[in-house]
């Protein structure tokens, strides 16, 4: 299945065990695509029910990608989450990935992002 997001196509692959639990769900589970500008990048995908806007996939699931920055970069500072702020791009369509890969394993939400197959 595919959706445009910020003009980009991106290709959503779902596990049979995902959209089994997808399909038990009234309300839109939101895949947020995290991309961490730091000293090294990070990529991660976070699972919520609400919050900022999200792009529909379907009934079941929507997307945003989620672009962020840190305030510093120290190695020393790596124990829990690194004070961050929202990052503006100019042109997000570059940073978007081409597809999200999302499974349901023992009650919990796993994804994972790419860019090249």
């Amino acid at each position: 299945m595919n959706v445009t997001l910020h003009d980009k196509t991106l290709d959503i692959r779902l596990t049979a065990a995902a959209e089994r639990a997808l399909s038990r769900r009234t309300t839109p589970l939101i895949a947020e695509m995290e991309l961490l500008f730091s000293c090294l990048l990070r990529k991660r995908v976070l699972f919520s029910e609400g919050g900022d806007p999200a792009t529909p996939v379907n009934d079941t699931l929507a997307v945003r990608f989620r672009p962020i920055m840190t305030r510093r970069c120290s190695v020393s500072d790596s124990a829990g989450a690194p004070p961050s702020d929202n990052f503006v791009l100019e042109n997000p369509r570059p940073f978007v990935p081409g597809w999200l890969s999302i499974d349901y394993r023992r009650g919990e939400w796993v994804g994972k992002f790419g860019y090249a197959e």
